[in-house]
This record gives C-alpha cells, structure tokens and sequence, in this order.
C-alpha cells in the first residue's frame, strides 16, 4: 500500500504477519517510522519496503520531469531531493544506492523491493542492479 494508517488498523485488528509498505519509508518520505514501522518491530510483524525511489526522483535525481508518488515532484520536494543528492556527492555514492541502502537498514524485519518496470519507465532502476549491494557505507 501507498500509505501505512490503513497497515496499522489492520495490524492492530491482528492476523497478519507481512505488509508491503510503498515509498512511505524512503528518503524522502519517513511517514510510517513514528507509528506503523514500531509497531511493527514490536509485533514482529514483516514489512517489504516497496517503491524506494518514491516513483522516480531517487532515481534519476532532481530533475525536470522527476517524479514523486507518480506524480511532478513539487518544489519542495525537488529541493529535498536536491540537499540528498548533495550529500551523497559528497561521499561518491549514488542517489539511488543510497535510496536502496536507506530501506535495508530499516528497522525490523524487512525486505526492500525497488518496483517494476512500467513500459520503458524504471529501465535505469534496472539495469544497475548493484547499486544495493554498495559496499561503501553511507553513514
């Protein structure tokens, strides 16, 4: 799901033990970590972190075009984006490892899925499939 109040009313009503949570722990978008990730970790409830490139931006960067949760990214968020991307010039690493990386340290159970690829869209998230397994570390 694209959003984690409805995760947590279902965990809470009990009998589950996975959630896919989409781009709601990423980056640019930490929403479930107060509440949702938690409750989780102390239910021992899994959690698949899905769409770490919140769609597009962590991707291919700040950029005219870039998307955030399938949409034009707003200024905002291209600003966010941009002081990421800053940061993780400055260490050599690539935005979207870092944006992978993000989402395998989070805490809990979890596992990262980057997407599919929609049409030609996501080729790029793709093609360097090593971009997880950096072993530069990013803190």
């Amino acid at each position: 799901m694209n959003q984690w109040p409805m995760e947590l009313q279902f965990a809470r009503e009990g009998g589950t033990d996975c959630f896919l949570l989409a781009g709601r722990y990423t980056l640019l978008d930490q929403s479930a970590l107060p509440e949702f990730l938690p409750y989780c970790v102390e239910h021992h409830i899994s959690v698949i972190a899905g769409g770490p490139y919140n769609s597009g931006i962590l991707a291919v960067g700040p950029r005219d075009g870039a998307t955030f949760n399938f949409r034009a990214a707003a200024p905002d968020m291209m600003e966010r984006a941009r002081r990421i991307r800053a940061v993780c010039e400055r260490h050599h690493v690539p935005l979207r490892a870092a944006a992978l990386q993000f989402i395998l340290r989070s805490p809990g159970d979890r596992l990262g899925d980057p997407g599919r690829p929609v049409g030609g869209r996501g080729r790029r998230q793709h093609q360097d499939g090593r971009v997880a397994d950096s072993r530069r570390p990013l803190d």
